[in-house]
């Protein structure tokens, strides 16, 4: 049965709309919820990389058939990402986002939102650059701690050591790096191609259809656009109907940003907007399964790769010569209707 996109938003929007704060952390309504089957835990300290969109040498899937897990990349953008977590908590389930350094120091209320809602947030470089590998090292290297520390600047606390590279473009070299600093890469199975197609509706089919065809897997969207906010709850209730379970990504331990970069993401963090986040969802909510037990937990510790002769040092200093310099592109002009960024993707493998 296909599922139509207004149907299912209204549904969604009337939960939201209805839900009490001293509701908040339960499931409202169990019978249409997805909830979350089980929780993988990652030792991230061997520097794996999930998923099969990537020649590299990757690990064997952590994923049995028909699980799936759900993330997000470029964000985080108030006017989608809210929306996309307001219809993950309708449907009790849990996700990780993968935020970019620029859109967390400008937005930090949202970022802290979606740590407060329970969900895992990772990094996706501090501009993104569509392709680290045609980058220098350093200015690579720079890419990627600059993102792990705005990221958690914003975040005022711990992240996950999980990155994902624009446009899946990843190199041996650079995973060697990440493996230096104990921080796990994924790629993706799933791809939504919310980043091209304008029409929830085709998102929705192409996503469901896409995770019937491949048994489940690693599925990626974007919080950057609202096609893809308002195609969330068809393609929930779409892999609900399809018996889908999600799992959940934890993290070991958090990642341990450059502390010398702060001084240089302070100033802008300092002109973002500012927006207290009202705790009025009472604790981080747990993931629950369907039956409102906490799920199971599956510890993954991956042996690391041989990935080249000489591993690209860690060194705790800056990276990248250049000063910081922000896109003349801004999360404002955004707002205003010019694009901010396409975010290009990569056929599964």
């Amino acid at each position: 049965m296909r599922l139509r996109i207004r149907d299912v938003w209204m549904a969604v929007s009337a939960f939201c709309a209805c839900a009490s704060p001293s509701l908040a952390t339960e499931c409202k309504d169990p019978d249409k919820a997805l909830g979350v089957s089980r929780v993988v835990e990652i030792d991230t300290s061997a520097g794996p990389i999930f998923g099969t969109a990537t020649k590299r040498d990757k690990e064997e899937s952590f994923l049995a058939p028909d699980e799936v897990v759900l993330t997000f990349d470029d964000g985080p953008v108030p006017w989608v990402t809210e929306p996309i977590l307001d219809t993950l908590d309708a449907f009790c389930t849990k996700a990780t986002f993968f935020s970019v350094g620029e859109m967390a120091l400008s937005y930090p209320a949202m970022t802290k939102e979606v740590l407060a809602r329970g969900h895992t947030v990772g990094t996706h470089t501090w501009s993104h650059p569509n392709n680290l590998k045609r980058l220098s090292l350093d200015k690579a290297k720079d890419q990627i701690e600059r993102g792990f520390a705005a990221v958690a600047l914003a975040a005022s606390t711990g992240i996950a050591p999980f990155f994902r590279f624009p446009g899946l473009n990843d190199s041996d070299e650079l995973l060697a790096y990440l493996q230096s600093r104990n921080i796990a890469s994924f790629t993706v199975d799933v791809i939504s191609n919310d980043s091209f197609i304008g029409n929830p509706q085709r998102i929705a089919d192409r996503t469901v259809k896409l995770a019937v065809q491949q048994h489940g897997g690693i599925l990626l969207f974007h919080d950057l656009k609202k096609p893809t906010a308002k195609a969330l709850p068809a393609i929930l209730a779409g892999l609900k109907a399809k018996g889908f379970k999600v799992v959940h990504l934890r993290a070991k331990a958090n990642v341990v940003p450059l502390a010398t970069l702060d001084s240089e993401l302070q100033p802008i963090l300092a002109k973002a907007p500012s927006r207290t986040l009202v705790p009025f969802y009472g604790p981080v909510p747990p993931p629950k399964t369907l039956s409102g037990e906490d799920p199971a937990t599956t510890l993954l510790a991956p042996a690391a790769k041989v990935r080249l002769s000489e591993v690209p040092p860690a060194e705790d200093k800056r990276v990248a010569a250049q000063p910081l310099r922000r896109r003349a592109s801004t999360p404002v002009s955004a707002q205003r209707g010019r694009r901010h960024r396409q975010a290009r993707t990569a056929p599964a493998t």
